[in-house]
């Protein structure tokens, strides 16, 4: 019998997943109700979906997964399924589709809510792959929550006076630690065979060998990405990838995206406000190929996957792979920027109880950071529960982020989770920090 205290008791998973729902849906709402119905079911970015097709697609994937394929339900809508298909129609097509409005969208997600809970209340965690200890519940939380980031990215796209509002993170002095950290070579557990609601991707746990290298402690920061623009970094090209050079010149991409000059000082564009540049925060939403000139300008490359990975995790005293830098505990508001709390990274060299054992600091939240690796599986890798979620995505064309960003809930970041996305993508929540190899 199952100890009621225990993580895998059904109580508990229980009343885990439904916190996750429920927050999630509590941020849905935010994101959705702030604006008017224009705003809803207007393209702000041929990158982006109207935040109304999110809505219901949220709705549509819950009812997919939790009533039809959980519970054995019959279909609520099944008409609208092609409608909220991500596979079946490209972003820049969806406001062309009779999508369902607002409040219609609304009323769907909410019907599948209430089921859903239904369904949750009488689900033994046990038996199936998808309801072993709720993993079908944490996916769809994290599923939520991943388009909850999605449109928070499109809330910044959007033009016009400012809709969300939040609390700045907390001031930081600045950060007079070591500007950089050896991490030793040898091997370390990457990905993860326990963690139950992990997704396919970071599965299963394996050994993966690191020569010893040197990471920065803190992300790349807008004074040190300033200095190379002021360098001319932008329009040398001895910096860049062809590919990279190519893209920027046919782009004319000369800062990152949302920052102009004016009057000789820095300016950026942040969800409906013009600001001035903070000096001290990490650089923010860059692409894959600004990151890597940043780091070839600097003389140092960006890290591997598993080199983040084995900084983030990896404990040299006890040997272990953790769940996250600062331990196995769920993050707190003093371990990382997380949540949508605020609408900002914090400064670099914030949240020192977030730091990793050997003293590598904001590791999680604040930015994503690019890394130098092409999403690729692991050895073992089982597609699960359908191969669209990952497998169609590996090769050269994706690269992998690490780490979330103020933008990413606790439940769907930890030291193993993996996103991607081209090399050219900016209006994510991306940043980056580097490296450089080194010896033991």
């Amino acid at each position: 019998m199952t100890d009621p205290g225990s993580p895998t008791a059904p109580d508990t998973l229980r009343a885990r997943a439904l916190d996750a729902l429920t927050t999630a849906r509590e941020r849905t709402a935010l994101l959705t109700t702030c604006v008017d119905e224009p705003d809803l079911t207007a393209q702000h970015s041929p990158l982006m979906s109207p935040l109304v097709w999110d809505l219901a697609h949220i709705g549509n994937q819950e009812e997919l997964w939790l009533l039809r394929a959980v519970a054995g339900r019959d279909a609520m809508r099944p008409e609208i399924d092609g409608l909220y298909d991500a596979f079946e129609h490209p972003r820049a097509e969806r406001p062309s589709l009779p999508l369902l409005p607002p409040d219609e969208a609304r009323r769907y997600a909410s019907e599948v809510r209430g089921r859903a809970l239904d369904v949750l209340e009488s689900t033994a965690f046990r038996g199936t792959p998808l309801t072993e200890a709720g993993f079908a519940f944490g996916m769809i939380a994290q599923h939520e929550q991943q388009h909850d980031e999605t449109m928070l990215i499109t809330h910044q796209l959007r033009k016009g006076p400012a809709a969300l509002t939040a609390p700045d993170p907390a001031p930081a002095p600045p950060f007079t630690g070591p500007a950089e950290v050896l991490v030793p070579g040898g091997p370390f557990t990457m990905g993860t065979s326990a963690e139950p609601w992990a997704l396919d991707n970071e599965r299963p746990a394996h050994e993966c060998v690191v020569p010893p290298f040197y990471l920065d402690t803190t992300p790349v920061t807008n004074a040190a990405y300033q200095a190379f623009i002021d360098d001319g970094g932008y329009g040398d090209e001895r910096w860049w990838t062809p590919e990279g050079w190519d893209h920027i010149r046919s782009h004319s991409i000369e800062a990152p995206l949302y920052w102009r000059r004016e009057q000789g000082q820095w300016l950026r564009r942040r969800f409906g406000v013009t600001e001035p540049v903070p000096p001290n925060e990490p650089v923010l939403h860059v692409c894959w190929y600004e990151a890597d000139a940043y780091a070839r300008w600097a003389g140092r490359r960006l890290p591997t996957e598993a080199e983040w990975e084995k900084a983030a995790r990896h404990d040299p005293v006890t040997g272990r792979s953790t769940r996250y830098p600062w331990g196995d505990a769920d993050p707190t508001p003093e371990h990382a920027n997380l949540g949508q709390r605020h609408l900002r990274p914090a400064p670099a060299g914030s949240y020192p109880a977030g730091d990793s054992p050997l003293g590598v600091r904001q590791l999680i939240g604040d930015v994503w950071e690019w890394t130098s690796s092409d999403l690729e599986p692991y050895p073992g890798f089982t597609a699960f529960p359908y191969k669209e979620y990952s497998e169609v995505f590996f090769g050269p064309e994706h690269k992998v982020l690490r780490g979330g960003s103020f933008a990413v809930d606790p439940v769907a970041c930890r030291g193993t989770f993996r996103n991607w996305d081209y090399p050219i993508r900016r209006q994510i929540f991306s940043g980056f920090r580097t490296a450089r190899s080194g010896a033991s």
